[in-house]
């Protein structure tokens, strides 16, 4: 029989997420840099950090990938990081991956995790370019004539390259870097527009992630409505804005590139993706991200010596029944959980489900969930509106969540969502929801707050959408149980002054290498 401690454990032993899309939940992170290798980006100017040193647009992309996959080798060991140069007449060498990648379409660094070796060969093909000016034109020779490769293949190529080295259940994406903004001009570039759309809508199908960044100059500004802006999908609410391409990031100053990466380095991964139920048979898709994360202290793992190395030792948790010295593992849907009602029980026989009423009561795992979940169904259901005085900053007793609208769930969520998310702000409301985020959790009553977009001249502060705020119980906001505080009288204070101003130190300073801190001898030196 079950203790009452098992039944929270159901939650950890098959808890169902409500991420459909498997790589949303990848822990590891992938990113193929996509890099134009044209006579333009290869245009040598002025290096803004070293004098009498000129250097190109390209040089400083290949910098920048160089400066994530450093950052990388600390803060994401395990992530992968591939260089893919298109608008070049150099070759693939004969790989079976090669034999898939469009022609002028070359593949500098594979998808592979981040290594020492890699790292190395980026830095000293750059040292290479600082000295010779002419040495990446002569590495990666652009295209003859000013021809340029269509970009539909650009996008399949980078769909073969992650496809063969990025695991699945990675979150996948593409940093396209670019100094043209119209790569198909004259007879034949609607077809190639076409073909562009549909080769990148197969890019996005397979989980991958297009983030472009755009270099713009005084002397080529990059103009979005000649080409990409027909062709990467819109992620702003708003119709009639002008900034079709809001995720753009659009750098006037190339020494600016490695800065705006760092704001993308880490992906945006939602924690769920349910459907937002507005009325009776009007429902929308919605996407769930957590904007607070605890930093917990990482759990401690057993290794076993396997002679040559150390290997993880894993642990596994089963229910087994012991009959006759025999232990034979139990199922678990075979297990059930209950508890004692009343007095002990040990003069039942043991074995059997049915006891007397009012002893015991047995339920499966299936029937525990739907206690939980009151037998809801995933999703957040709009109950009402209030005013948004009727928000007080004492409901906001945990983390709030940040939820926005998933067009690739359902067609028109974010005209929708938009909608409701300006009335909402002129009329200054908050709306009222029921929300079920996971399976086997309990649903509880939250706040919409709305948020207003605050736009930069760079990009976006804040974006809009909604802040779902789980609204506390009574018990949450009870005054604390203090009747009278305790004052200590004079003649305590009195006593107490002797031994407090023993601890004054001597001569009335503190020299702090005299005292050394025993917690700080284990940490690393900086």
């Amino acid at each position: 029989m079950a203790p009452y401690d098992d039944w929270n454990r159901i939650d950890e032993d098959d808890e169902d997420e409500l991420q459909d899309i498997s790589w949303l939940e990848g822990k590891r992170d992938v990113i193929l840099f996509c890099i134009d290798c044209s006579e333009s980006m290869l245009e040598l100017r002025n290096d803004s950090i070293y004098e009498d040193t000129k250097t190109c647009h390209l040089y400083s992309a290949l910098e920048a990938a160089m400066q994530i996959q450093k950052r990388k080798v600390l803060v994401g060991p395990n992530d992968s990081v591939g260089i893919l140069l298109f608008n070049t007449s150099r070759r693939n060498e004969s790989t079976s991956q090669g034999s898939e990648i469009k022609r002028n379409n070359f593949v500098y660094q594979p998808i592979e995790q981040i290594s020492a070796p890699k790292v190395l060969e980026l830095m000293q093909l750059l040292d290479a370019a600082r000295d010779d000016p002419e040495f990446l034109r002569t590495e990666f020779p652009p295209l003859s004539g000013n021809k340029r490769v269509p970009m539909g293949d650009v996008f399949t190529s980078c769909n073969w390259v992650l496809r063969d080295g990025a695991p699945k259940t990675a979150t996948k994406r593409v940093f396209l870097i670019t100094d043209e903004d119209d790569p198909h001009p004259g007879a034949g570039g609607q077809r190639l527009i076409t073909s562009s759309q549909t080769t990148l809508l197969d890019l996005t199908q397979a989980g991958v992630t297009v983030e472009p960044f755009f270099i713009s100059t005084e002397e080529k500004p990059f103009d979005t409505s000649k080409f990409y802006s027909s062709i990467l999908l819109p992620t702003n609410l708003e119709d009639t804005d002008a900034s079709l391409l809001p995720e753009s990031i659009f750098i006037t100053r190339i020494e600016d590139l490695i800065a705006q990466m760092r704001i993308y380095e880490v992906p945006k991964r939602s924690i769920f993706n349910v459907p937002f139920q507005l009325a009776d048979g009007f429902v929308i898709g919605v996407k769930g991200y957590g904007l607070v994360t605890e930093q917990k202290k990482g759990s401690y793992k057993y290794f076993v010596d396997l002679g040559d190395k150390m290997g993880v030792a894993g642990s596994k948790t089963i229910y087994a029944d012991i009959d006759d010295d025999a232990i034979v593992e139990v199922p678990k849907d075979e297990i059930l959980y209950g508890m004692t009602l009343g007095a002990t029980t040990e003069h039942y026989e043991k074995g059997g489900r049915v006891v007397p009423v009012g002893s015991r009561v047995f339920y499966t795992a299936e029937e525990v969930k739907s206690f939980r979940s009151m037998g809801l169904e995933p999703g957040i259901k709009l109950l009402g509106f209030k005013d948004r005085t009727e928000l007080r900053f004492e409901d906001n007793v945990k983390h709030s969540t940040f939820i926005y609208p998933d067009e690739m769930t359902y067609s028109g969520s974010k005209r929708t969502f938009g909608a409701l998310l300006r009335s909402m702000l002129a009329k200054a409301k908050i709306g009222l929801a029921l929300a079920l985020t996971r399976r086997n959790a309990p649903p509880v009553f939250c706040a919409l707050l709305p948020q207003e977009e605050k736009p930069d001249e760079t990009g976006w502060l804040e974006p809009s959408g909604f802040h779902l705020v789980p609204l506390p119980y009574a018990d949450d906001i009870r005054a604390a149980p203090i009747d009278e505080g305790s004052r200590a009288s004079g003649e305590i204070v009195e006593a107490a002054r002797a031994w407090v101003l023993k601890l004054a130190v001597k001569n009335g300073a503190y020299p702090p290498d005299a005292y050394p801190n025993s917690c700080m001898k284990m940490e690393p030196g900086d």
